[in-house]
């Protein structure tokens, strides 16, 4: 097989995974665009009238529910839990990366260990805390839960990010005086930048997708964007172009941020890969 064939077999390969990821996605925007006669159809209707009847079910029209305050909820909590897991992962993986403290690894094993337990498992004893404390249906309880359940993956990623800084850039800030803080935050940091993308970004989505721990410690007021889509499958059936609707509409925030970031976020999950 010469080389061009090579390159146009990896190619073609390169597309059919793609669209095999984006067909999905694809067909549920094409079914919440369906009447819910259309979308039950089996198979679907391809070529079915479309309609926005699913999207104004979502906003309200008919039910007059509201969307905006669960979806404020899940941004405040996604990015509240995102900016504390930078602050704490950054000189978390600086001092385990650029700077190993002693028995790093034994550090390193020990974030690891903490995502061994499934979080079912301590949904009880969370339950009853909140419960004792009065932060059931709060959403700083949330921010709390995602920044401790996103912050072990985080030091991980981003210790393995620092750790590819030329250590000659660093002993160089130390000769000038630069004091660790000051060599973190106006050394290092930019340098890893595309790597901090790529780890907020990750925290961002797994706060953002989270349903377990909103749904149970969470009601009318702290309700999140996941807990408002169940919210559409009732006891008179699964509404497909109602679902398909919402999840969309829910869906849409982290494709932005993705899209926006997606530069970044090759660098940082390549950073490191070509010695």
């Amino acid at each position: 097989m010469t080389a061009p064939v090579r390159r146009g077999v990896r190619a073609l390969t390169a597309w059919l995974c793609a669209l095999s990821f984006f067909l999905p996605f694809a067909w549920m925007v094409l079914t919440s665009l369906h009447s819910e006669q259309d979308a039950a159809t089996n198979p679907p209707g391809v070529g079915a009238a479309l309609t926005l009847d699913g999207y104004r079910e979502f906003f309200g029209a008919s039910t007059g529910t509201s969307p905006w305050p669960p979806l404020i909820n899940s941004v405040t909590a996604s990015v509240t839990s995102t900016l504390l897991v930078l602050a704490l992962a950054l000189p978390a993986a600086y001092a385990l990366s650029v700077r190993p403290v002693r028995k790093w690894r034994d550090v390193l094993f020990f974030f690891l260990s903490t995502k061994m337990l499934p979080a079912v498992a301590g949904l009880l004893p969370l339950y009853l805390i909140a419960q004792n404390t009065g932060m059931l249906d709060n959403i700083w309880l949330l921010v709390i839960l995602y920044t401790s359940m996103n912050l072990p993956i985080a030091v991980w990623m981003m210790r393995s990010f620092l750790a590819e800084v030329p250590r000659e850039v660093v002993e160089a800030a130390a000769i000038d005086g630069a004091g660790p803080a000051t060599t973190l935050l106006r050394i290092v940091a930019p340098v890893a930048m595309p790597g901090i993308a790529a780890t907020a970004l990750i925290s961002f989505i797994f706060s953002w997708n989270e349903l377990l721990f909103a749904r149970v410690l969470t009601g009318v007021v702290a309700g999140t964007a996941p807990v408002f889509l169940t919210g559409f499958v009732t006891s008179q059936g699964l509404f497909l172009a109602k679902v398909c609707a919402a999840a969309v509409c829910i869906s849409l925030p982290v494709l932005v941020a993705g899209f926006a970031a997606q530069d970044k976020l090759v660098q940082g999950l390549s950073l490191g890969a070509v010695k």
